[in-house]
């Protein structure tokens, strides 16, 4: 079962975090945008109410909440109620496909990154934004994981773990953004390229056959 509980009970104090978090959240979005390809057709997984589809401009998405939908819907995004693990769309629909901040909430990731795969089309993108479990949020999430409202049920994944899971998945050609440093929250906007530094990671994944 999709782990939406905390987003159907808690929708607006997942809002709230935008708004009392919002350099870090400008800075997650730079270190995506650098990666989202220009006049493409994409989708999110996961898009919960639009935080990201929104001001990336991605016109498509799916989440398994129904109050997420709603908002999303609301702003004008095409998005559908389905699981990562079942995406209502047909093989090689899409130029890249986006998920951010839902991977730790899939309840199959080598299932749905199967399914993100079928719906690219050949040279597609994949676009993961995550926290590294290895990084210090990363630890401090895990750690404080049992008292959380929104990160009880989830499974934090590191780097390296991510990378395996993608290339069983058939992709390659990596690529990585970082940001959220100890100083990220007098620098807006602020990420650098690689991983091992920032607590959020943005990977970027081809598709090949």
């Amino acid at each position: 079962m999709p782990k939406i509980n905390a987003f159907e009970n808690f929708t607006e104090e997942y809002e709230q975090w935008f708004t009392e978090n919002n350099i870090l959240y400008k800075s997650e979005l730079a270190a995506i945008k650098d990666f989202i390809p220009q006049n493409k057709f994409g989708c999110e997984i996961g898009v919960g109410t639009g935080k990201f589809a929104i001001p990336l401009k991605i016109e498509v998405g799916v989440d398994p909440s129904f109050k997420m939908i709603a908002r999303a819907k609301a702003s004008g995004i095409n998005v559908l109620l389905a699981a990562a693990e079942s995406i209502p769309f047909k093989n090689e629909t899409f130029d890249y496909a986006a998920a951010i901040t839902s991977i730790c909430f899939f309840d199959n990731i080598n299932i749905a990154l199967g399914e993100i795969y079928r719906i690219l089309k050949k040279d597609g993108i994949i676009i993961i934004g995550f926290i590294d479990a290895n990084s210090e949020l990363g630890r401090a999430y895990i750690q404080k994981k049992a008292d959380s409202k929104f990160y009880k049920d989830a499974t934090f994944y590191s780097t390296d773990e991510i990378i395996f899971l993608l290339r069983n998945a058939g992709f390659n050609n990596f690529d990585f953004n970082q940001t959220i440093f100890k100083n990220n929250k007098n620098f807006p906007n602020r990420y650098m390229k690689g991983h091992g530094q920032g607590s959020f990671v943005v990977l970027k994944g081809i598709k090949k056959e």
